[in-house]
């Protein structure tokens, strides 16, 4: 039979949210409930494979026509976090990429939505319904053909239902009686009355003696006990209220099922850009593996129903001296194999091409005699990183139509590679899928490139971004070429002995928590892990699932650390093993034989504010202030030619932007003054003289500083910090007290965005905020948060792109050997011989400093040191 999967989006993005920490990414963006709402999905279709149609189903919003009935319906729940409203949106975009029909519908839950569609698919006879859901109230739908997949913990431990396995749960009673259960008792999650005083047991007893609710009122006057037939008396309209509260709609209106119509077709390319977007990396690998990569053609037609077409380029010459009586501007695409120039072509207006082809051995020469060529003209290129490695030069008159893209799309997400798609989007063209020869390739991409870059230039003309790409972007793809090619040295066997050392702690630690549980089980086995804890070992649990399962997760961990030792030995092979195998191990298999160095890769057209990251290795996730962090960047020395490694970090940046664009006063003040901005802030909001603030205070002052500019909420706070809610409201409305102008620029930056559609950082980059009207209020405030956040994160963003090309000029204008190696968030890392320290040191501060003039000085430290971890 086929499969029909359908998932409860509501049920599981829930229990991921409140399953996990409060993870964020690079951009400050909660990320906790869809990751764990993603890696469910992942492996619900590699569990069930081959699943042949599946749907995600989703609440709306409150108000249903159970709520038109019952105003009360669901009135006791509290509140969605703004942490997970936040997060929602992302629910349906994950959808689309995984390749899966997400539906939400006015007026009905998810569960009507379910009901609807298990009815229909299971009518079809050839279709085998699964329900994932960690709502019991779907136990209802049980069917010959219908199974409920309930989540015990997680998707790691589902409990399969069918009639037999109900019937064993619920007295004997058929699944469509659990209506009627409900209809007796009630249901405090979500506010049905059922019948006052009749509790599970009770109804159990009368449903197994008269069936239904129905009768049970009928047969009031024989049912035993004076006080019970009294309560069933008055409950009457009561129970029949909530029956109706408590039956799924099987037919909501307009909602067919067609196999072809929730057949699941996930999309590499959106996978992608969603998880690099997000930050999302275990996601993307776990996707990767369950959906691998077949060979497709990059030039695949980007439109349905097209007959093929054959390109053959015309009017084409092999004279590179031909190039310099193209009228500008014209476009060059360079061809790579096996990481050589194998083709060269280079298009003027109209259809004049010229292609070279490149022996593997020396393209430096033919790119050589390209520059020259190319001198006084307009030169549109496509992703001009790439050919500055292959060995075309940094060149003024560069513009990269990848660069441009990335700006115009303003989103983030390096779709811009997929050169199809672009010529799809921006051009509306379809792509010929057959070419006559090799070089037709280069040739035809040449030509597109062309027809690209004069668009795009005019675009961003029009949205006065012109300059961020010419000053900024462009400028910097060829020092991150650089700093690609040169790689930063890693001492393998230093590294290999870390490992070596970070098993031997691992098999400590496992050795130990044996001993404490007195047996061997699977560490990072949850089931396992809970039943020692909280079974064998009695200690008293924090969190407890519907289905009597306890929460094993860091946070629960957290807070049983001083209830045994065993805790903490298993925190610390939680973190052990990760960095063992994250960066212990992965990093060593990255190295480079025949460099000795990891060459990582920068992204320079991947988040949506601007900021660079890295990936194969990602060196900017390597913990900072941690030990086990600094045993790690302990292993980065300077290669061979050098002594040291030189870093140089801007000092609370993003806060000195808060300031300056917000003009606030008291902290502008602040920062002019040196002062410590946060035991500043501990002063202001505990009520303290700044000489009595604590390192509790000043931490908890941090917190609030860092997380105002991301919207941070009381509940957000409330968990950062141990705190009650109400405690935290309070501190967050005494950091507004205090600095008045920050919850101006705030609001201001909000109402921009509502009434323009977007916001920018100082130098212009824009982010459109298509939401920020949006009548869902969880959508609403999620473009809310990035409206706040993105002027200042990406003006961060800016001055430290800005700083770096400066800084690489001065170092080439000094003739200096120092080479720059990383850039890691707001810091800069270079190795350097002893005898540039010096000058390297006063150029990294004075040119970093002065990157950007704002209304605060910007503060750099630098620090020297035999390996990374020394310097920083």
């Amino acid at each position: 039979m086929k499969k029909f999967l359908v998932i409860d989006g509501s049920s599981l993005a829930y229990r991921a949210f409140f399953a996990l920490p409060p993870l964020t990414n690079g951009k400050g963006e909660f990320t906790n409930a869809v990751f764990g709402f993603a890696n469910m999905l992942i492996k619900l279709l590699t569990d069930f494979a081959p699943v042949e149609a599946a749907v995600i189903a989703f609440d709306k919003s409150r108000r249903t026509f159970r709520t038109d009935i019952y105003d009360a319906y669901k009135g006791t729940r509290a509140k969605t976090p703004p942490e997970l409203s936040s997060q929602l949106p992302k629910i349906p975009e994950f959808a689309a990429a995984l390749g899966i029909k997400f539906i939400e519908i006015e007026g009905f839950e998810a569960d009507d939505i379910i009901g609807t569609l298990t009815a229909k698919a299971a009518a079809a006879h050839d279709t085998a319904v699964y329900v994932v859901t960690g709502d019991r109230d779907a136990l209802q739908l049980i069917g010959d053909n219908v199974r409920i997949c309930y989540t015990q913990k997680g998707v790691g431990n589902l409990k399969i239902y069918d009639a037999a396995v109900f019937a064993e749960d619920y007295g004997g009673l058929s699944p469509v009686q659990l209506i009627d259960l409900k209809a007796l008792m009630g249901d405090s999650s979500d506010n049905i009355p059922g019948i006052f005083g009749v509790g599970q047991k009770t109804a159990l007893k009368l449903l197994q003696e008269y069936g239904t609710v129905e009768n049970v009122l009928d047969n009031a006057e024989n049912v035993k006990g004076a006080a019970l037939k009294k309560k069933i008396a008055e409950g009457k309209e009561s129970s029949l209220l909530s029956k109706k509260l408590a039956t799924i709609c099987r037919d909501v209106p307009d909602l067919a099922y067609t196999p072809d119509e929730y057949a699941v077709k996930p999309d590499r390319n959106k996978m992608r850009a969603f998880c690099d977007d997000n930050e999302l990396k275990k996601v993307w690998q776990n996707f990767d593996k369950a959906f691998p990569a077949v060979e497709e053609n990059l030039f695949a037609a980007t439109a349905n129903d097209t007959p093929p077409t054959v390109f053959q380029a015309a009017n084409c010459s092999h004279n590179i001296a031909d190039i310099a009586a193209f009228s500008a501007p014209v476009a060059v695409w360079a061809d790579a194999a096996e990481g050589a120039v194998r083709w060269v072509a280079v298009a003027s207006a109209g259809t004049a091409t010229v292609y070279i082809s490149c022996a593997a051995e020396n393209p430096e020469a033919v790119c050589a005699e390209i520059e020259k060529s190319l001198n006084g003209k307009t030169v549109f290129v496509y992703d001009a990183k790439k050919l500055y490695r292959f060995g075309l030069r940094a060149q003024e008159n560069f513009f990269d139509i990848t660069l441009a893209a990335y700006l115009l799309r303003t989103e983030g997400g390096e779709k811009a590679d997929d050169f199809a798609a672009l010529i799809g989007e921006f051009l509306g063209e379809n792509v010929p899928t057959e070419f006559a020869a090799p070089q037709d390739f280069a040739c035809y991409a040449a030509q597109m490139t062309l027809k690209l870059g004069i668009l795009m230039r005019q675009k961003l003309q029009n949205a006065d971004m012109l300059k961020l790409l010419t000053d900024i972007e462009e400028p910097l793809a060829p020092i991150l070429a650089q700093m690609e090619g040169t790689g930063i040295y890693v001492d393998k066997t230093h590294l290999q002995e870390k490992a070596a050392a970070a098993q031997e702690r691992i098999v400590a630690l496992q050795e130990s928590i044996y001993r404490a549980a007195g047996e061997e089980f699977n560490i990072s086995s949850p089931k396992q892990l809970s039943g020692v804890l909280f079974d064998k070992l009695g200690l008293k649990p924090t969190k407890k699932n519907k289905s009597g399962g306890y929460s094993t997760n860091a946070e629960v961990l957290g807070e049983l650390k001083d209830a045994h030792p065993i805790v903490g030995d298993i925190l610390d092979y939680r973190l052990w093993t990760k960095l063992k195998s994250t960066y212990l191990d992965g990093i060593g298999q990255l190295i480079n034989p025949a460099t000795g160095r990891v060459h990582t890769t920068f992204n320079q057209r991947v988040t949506a504010t601007g900021r660079l990251s890295s990936s194969e290795p990602n060196l900017q996730n390597i913990p900072v202030r941690t030990d086990e962090g600094r045993e790690i960047r302990a292993c980065f020395e300077p290669g061979a030619g050098y002594d040291v490694i030189v870093s140089a970090d801007y000092s609370q940046i993003e806060l000195r932007v808060l300031a300056a664009m917000s003009n606030d006063a008291n902290m502008i003040l602040a920062f002019k003054n040196g002062e410590d901005i946060h035991a500043h802030t501990a002063a202001a909001v505990f009520g303290v003289p700044e000489s009595e603030v604590t390192p509790l205070l000043r931490r908890r002052a941090k917190a609030i500083n860092f997380g105002i500019v991301y919207g941070l909420s009381d509940y957000g706070l409330a968990k950062d910090l141990g705190i009650s809610r109400k405690e935290a409201a309070c501190y967050i409305d005494g950091y507004f007290a205090k600095y008045s102008a920050v919850k101006k620029f705030l609001d201001e930056t909000v109402a921009f965005a509502k009434e323009n559609g977007y916001v920018r950082t100082l130098f212009g980059r824009r982010r459109e905020l298509p939401n920020i009207t949006s009548a869902n209020y969880n959508v609403r405030g999620m473009a809310e948060r990035m409206a706040m956040n993105t002027p200042v994160q990406g003006t961060a963003a800016d001055i430290i792109k800005l700083a770096m090309i400066a800084v690489a000029a001065k170092v080439t204008a000094t003739k200096l050997k120092s080479r720059m190696l990383l850039q890691v968030h707001d810091e800069l890392v270079f190795e350097a011989p002893n005898a540039e320290i010096e000058t390297l040191s006063a150029i990294l501060k004075d040119t970093m400093e002065n990157a950007a003039q704002l209304a605060v000085p910007l503060l750099v430290n630098v620090a020297v040191g035999k390996n990374w971890s020394e310097a920083k």
